[in-house]
């Protein structure tokens, strides 16, 4: 479905029929103007002042949209050293929130970290605009614990600008990109085209080495409220009608995806009385390794549930909403769907959840999460009035759905470039993700890449940067088992997606080595060598780590004599020892931590008082790495294997279609996608172990 757009009503004059055909001269004089000088625009080497041609802008890489992806994807390509500019429909929007005002999550606080450790700046911000912190899952095991944060949305935004704004070689240019340019090389073999910059819709020319695409839901975008249609990216926003034909044209395919967000209240309005409070954690935890504790006024989120009347309003608009009469043909999220999906879903169940969430300190706006909808505005706020402490309810504007463009992620390399089109690098929703802490991944390794092709930065020597792979210019890739950023992409490279792709712990087969805690461990010194982290964040992270290890070499170290500790052992319901022991054995009993043997050894206590700053994390740290060491060493051999068939290059190799040996479907699927390793191919839906172990085969291994 293409966006709709509502032609204006023509004024009821009346006009002779010599006049009409006067105007209509005009016109027609009018529009072959335009495209005679639209004809005559040429390159030229600098930037011209004289209206009458086009105005050329030079830079090494361009940065296509100013969210999450495109915010990451900017500095991250600018202080790498590479001139960077950043353009955006709208500079007072920089890295909108557009749904929930909050980041982390599940899996997604992972990533967040993982950006924060290579350099990023996502981490950072929500330190400094963060309202409510919570760690998720603390009753599981710590592979699996997932910082969360609730943002305070406009000074989320506006510290980003900040960061922005003091980014050195970074420019922002505000302005909608209308046109991507290409051109064809020929010089070598195959033939192939490459990007060389954009044209926006005011006539602007940017000239660069690399794009990155990062547009969000501002293709083709279509909004919906009951049978109303809108073209919009977002609420009050534009939608952005030709860029993605100026792609596709190159052979990039593209589709359709559906998203949705809530009903915004005033929570003047609401019944707190009527609510469950729920309050988040003042600890020591945070986003980033280079954060502050939270400045801003911490604040609480609130708990009510829909019931039956409730859900007697919304079925009787069900008719009206866009998303069963037909209007809506595109694929939502299965995992977080509207509230109108939930009742025909789940017909049995008799409420659901809702949390009530602050949109920021000094606002009387609420976010009510689970509630997201596109039925008509009335029946929406009729609905919310059937719940006791949303009686008297007034809205800020009701919730919507959104249709937009994105590109089939399978056409991308693990470095983010497309296979069509060279120096071209697509980040965030557009590749069929949703979510900001998937974009921010997404854009920080396509910034880093873009940076290495316009060949500002040299390659540096972490295990993760190859240089001359299946592009021709050095690359940065995330592995499996070195992040969740490294999942991410690989599950869309590999798999492609057929609803928006959402992070989860259970989509990571190593969660036990990306855990929150080490993404410092895993990325720092990565980032460092490539040139994105700067000094003081990799001494700081030097001195963490040499901490770390002097915690467990203690552990390792400390003799204990059972009749020291058995009393206080069996005080705790604890076994006692029957033979002396290092105190790292009792550390890693499931029932002792840290905290319960500080006074059992108080020489443990001493020991992370005496560290000069952050006693918790490093603590924290020591204590996972000694607790799961046996865990985490049989993963790390199980990765270790896998690696073996990441180093089997396969690019170029079959000839899939004629490729018997293996499966129809198999052939199909390798010829689609043509994965550049054999771990890749074995990853790919429909390719079985005996398609691989027959590939092993033909190669003669």
């Amino acid at each position: 479905m293409t966006a709709m757009y509502r032609p204006l009503h023509p004024a009821k004059v009346r006009i002779s029929e010599e006049k009409a055909k006067e105007n209509g001269q005009k016109r027609k004089i009018w529009k072959n103007s335009l495209k005679d000088k639209r004809k005559k625009v040429t390159l030229h080497s600098e930037q011209k002042h004289d209206d009458r041609k086009t105005m050329i802008l030079k830079y090494d890489v361009i940065v296509i949209g100013g969210g999450h992806a495109g915010c990451e994807a900017a500095t991250a390509s600018a202080n790498m050293g590479a001139k960077t500019l950043l353009v955006t429909m709208d500079m007072n929007k920089i890295a909108q929130m557009s749904c929930n005002p909050a980041v982390g999550g599940i899996a997604k606080g992972q990533i967040v970290r993982e950006i924060d450790a290579l350099g990023g700046q996502m981490g950072l911000v929500t330190d400094a605009t963060a309202i409510q912190f919570r760690m998720l899952n603390r009753s599981k095991g710590p592979a699996v614990w997932s910082p969360r944060a609730q943002c305070d949305r406009g000074k989320f935004i506006w510290k980003w600008r900040s960061v922005l704004d003091e980014t050195e070689h970074l420019d922002i240019w505000q302005d909608q990109a209308d046109e991507l340019l290409t051109e064809t090389v020929t010089d070598g073999s195959p033939v192939r085209t490459r990007v060389v910059g954009v044209r926006t819709i005011w006539g602007a020319e940017i000239r660069a080495k690399a794009v990155i695409v990062t547009a969000g839901t501002f293709l083709n975008g279509l909004l919906h409220i009951g049978r109303k249609m809108i073209a919009g990216g977002r609420i009050a926003e534009p939608a952005v009608p030709h860029f993605t034909e100026s792609i596709t044209q190159h052979g990039i395919r593209s589709a359709r995806m559906k998203t949705g967000t809530p009903v915004r209240i005033d929570k003047r309005s609401v019944h707190f009385e009527d609510m469950e409070r729920q309050d988040g954690e003042n600890g020591y935890y945070q986003f980033s390794y280079m954060g502050q504790t939270r400045p801003l006024k911490q604040l609480p989120c609130w708990v009510c549930y829909t019931n039956e009347e409730v859900h007697a309003t919304l079925r009787g608009g069900l008719a009206d909403s866009p998303l069963y009469n037909g209007q809506i043909q595109s694929i939502g999220p299965r995992y977080c769907p509207s509230i109108e999906t939930k009742l025909v879903t789940f017909p049995e169940r008799p409420q659901h959840l809702l949390f009530l969430e602050p949109e920021g300190e000094d606002t009387n706006e609420m976010y009510l999460n689970g509630f997201s909808s596109s039925l008509p505005m009335d029946v929406q706020i009729d609905a919310l009035r059937k719940i006791r402490a949303l009686r008297d309810v007034k809205v800020y504007r009701p919730g919507y759905a959104i249709e937009y463009d994105f590109f089939d992620p399978t056409q991308l390399r693990h470095s983010l470039e497309s296979k069509v089109i060279s120096g071209l690098f697509m980040a965030g929703q557009v590749n069929g993700t949703t979510g900001y802490e998937e974009a921010g991944g997404q854009g920080t390794v396509a910034g880093i890449n873009a940076a290495l092709m316009a060949g500002s930065v040299s390659c540096g020597t972490a295990g993760s940067v190859s240089c001359g792979t299946a592009a021709t210019h050095k690359t940065f890739e995330l592995k499996r088992d070195e992040a969740y950023i490294g999942v991410l992409i690989d599950d869309l490279v590999t798999k492609g997606v057929d609803e928006p792709y959402r992070m989860f712990t259970s989509r990571a087969e190593y969660r036990i080595l990306l855990r929150q805690d080490d993404a410092d461990a895993r990325l720092t010194e990565k980032g460092y060598q490539l040139g994105i982290v700067k000094r003081d964040r990799y001494d700081w992270w030097l001195e963490k780590k040499k901490a770390i290890e002097e915690m467990e070499d203690f552990c390792r170290q400390y003799a204990i004599k059972p009749k020291a500790v058995n009393g206080a052992l069996e005080a705790i319901g604890s076994t006692p020892l029957v033979y002396g022991c290092k105190l790292e054995e009792l550390v890693a009993r499931p029932e002792l931590n840290f905290e319960k043997l500080y006074d059992i050894v108080p020489e443990l206590r001493e020991k992370i008082e005496a560290l000069p700053n952050r006693k918790e994390e490093i603590a924290e740290a020591a204590e996972i790495h000694i607790k799961y060491k046996g865990y985490i060493e049989r993963e790390r051999q199980v990765a270790e294997k896998m690696h073996r068939l990441e180093n089997i290059k396969i690019k170029g190799k079959f000839d899939y279609p004629t490729l018997t040996a293996i499966s129809t479907e198999a052939r199909q699927k390798l010829e689609k996608i043509q994965p550049e390793t054999l771990a890749q191919a074995s990853r790919i839906p429909g390719v079985s172990p005996s398609d691989i172990n027959a590939m092993l085969v033909l190669m003669g291994r």
